[in-house]
């Protein structure tokens, strides 16, 4: 062993009562504080954007297709389901292009490389959206129906329903279920077995259905909760008059979600015809996506803050630690070691303090994110947050990263404090109390 290395292994796990140890278990809590507070921020931050976005894209899907003429206050324009793109778009497997090239996440000019996406489409689901008012004996309240069929993906919507079942479609005949919000059932006391009236302007006269309230669901997104009820899209054309084959749009789900800008495009630009439009997510609704990525600079705002504690912290730690050891450092130079060598006696030493300080961030930091994961006792405004709870992922990629940054940027900010051994001279050194 260097005696560098045993110098400050001696210094680190000494048993003296000194004001010393008093600093090093404050630098240690601090360290750990700080480690603690980055991985819980980066796991609700990730935990929140996966949560959200999995709402968001398990409601509605990834990519938008209607017709190029539809505008945004739901003016009915049907598109045929059977056409030959609609296959097409269904058999999209993974897909070549190019792009940008990349080193460590910055972009090279003018270079361009081969690139396969990641999945494909997973699958393609009709759906038509008629607005109506939804009336009960007592209250009435404006809805938009959103038709969909047997093959929508309710295995995700499984996931939002909180009472009831999901649609029962029937082979012979139009299913008269219908899934509404919770925030609709509460407004209009709205039960699951209820029987509803739904009223409809179709051209110029009105069309009175009536529903059985199968199930309610909850999001947690309100702008879609307060507005959207489904039903069987067979209902909703035999409503408006159209044939089997006429829809309104087609959500078009995807395998992996990095794939939505290329797929999108491919489909509009190779796949459909000119009369039709392929809009993604993202872009249909910006304000959630933009609200998220805002969560990003938050995340950088609160680990540089974490990372900056901890530097301040350890550099005051290791000033105190240099001016108590000063007979040491005095000594140490009358015996010929050099400046260098006693300034790595520190460093060694603050590694120590750093070391013990990640043992126990991680700990404390991975133990809350458990427990929040399993018992969920961090509340939130689901109004707001569009969660009831702070979600948790863990990412240990991220972890990993965390610890190391923290170790490693730390201890390049402590060379600069050791340097006040260079200005102590053994004869002041052995005179100093």
């Amino acid at each position: 062993m260097r005696v560098e290395h045993f110098i400050a292994k001696r210094m680190a796990f000494t048993n003296s009562a000194s004001f010393t140890k008093i600093i090093i278990r404050i630098a240690i809590a601090a360290i750990a504080v700080s480690l603690t507070v980055m991985i819980l921020t980066t796991a609700i931050i990730t935990g929140f954007k996966k949560e959200i976005t999995d709402k968001i894209f398990g409601f509605w899907g990834h990519i938008h297709i209607t017709d190029s003429n539809i505008n945004r206050n739901f003016e009915l324009t049907p598109i045929d389901k059977t056409a030959k793109y609609y296959d097409q778009i269904r058999e999209i497997d993974n897909l070549e292009y190019q792009a940008e090239a990349e080193i460590f996440g910055f972009k090279i000019p003018d270079k361009v490389t081969d690139k396969v996406t990641f999945g494909g489409v997973k699958g393609v689901h009709p759906n038509i959206i008629l607005p109506g008012l939804l009336s009960t004996r007592d209250n009435f309240h404006g809805v938009l129906l959103k038709g969909v069929d047997a093959a929508y993906d309710w295995e995700k919507m499984q996931e939002f329903i909180v009472d009831g079942l999901p649609i029962s479609y029937k082979k012979d005949s139009t299913s008269s279920d219908l899934l509404i919000s919770k925030n609709i059932a509460e407004r209009l006391h709205i039960y699951t077995g209820d029987k509803v009236v739904l009223n409809f302007k179709i051209e110029k006269s009105q069309i009175k259905k009536r529903f059985v309230v199968c199930g309610i669901y909850n999001t947690g997104l309100e702008e879609y909760d307060k507005r959207f009820g489904i039903v069987d899209i067979a209902k909703v054309q035999e409503i408006l008059g159209w044939p089997a084959s006429d829809v309104q749009g087609m959500e078009v789900v995807l395998d992996d979600v990095r794939d939505l800008d290329i797929i999108s495009e491919y489909i509009y630009y190779e796949v459909l015809p000119q009369e039709y439009f392929a809009e993604t997510i993202r872009s249909k609704f910006p304000s959630i996506f933009e609200w998220l990525n805002l969560q990003d600079i938050n995340e950088k705002i609160i680990l540089q803050l974490m990372i900056i504690v901890a530097i301040i912290n350890m550099i005051t730690v290791l000033l105190i630690l240099i001016l108590e050891r000063t007979q040491m450092i005095g000594i140490l130079k009358s015996l010929g070691m050099n400046n260098w060598r006693i300034r790595k006696i520190f460093i060694y030493n603050a590694g120590y303090i750093i070391f013990f300080g990640l043992i126990f961030g991680n700990i404390l930091g991975l133990g809350v994110a458990f427990l929040q994961k399993h018992f969920q006792f961090i509340k939130l405004d689901e109004a707001n947050y569009y969660l009831s709870t702070a979600p948790i992922e863990i990412n240990w990629w991220t972890v990993l990263l965390l610890n190391i940054a923290t170790l490693v940027v730390t201890l390049i900010f402590l060379v600069i404090p050791t340097m006040l051994v260079t200005r102590i001279t053994p004869v002041k050194a052995l005179r100093f109390e």
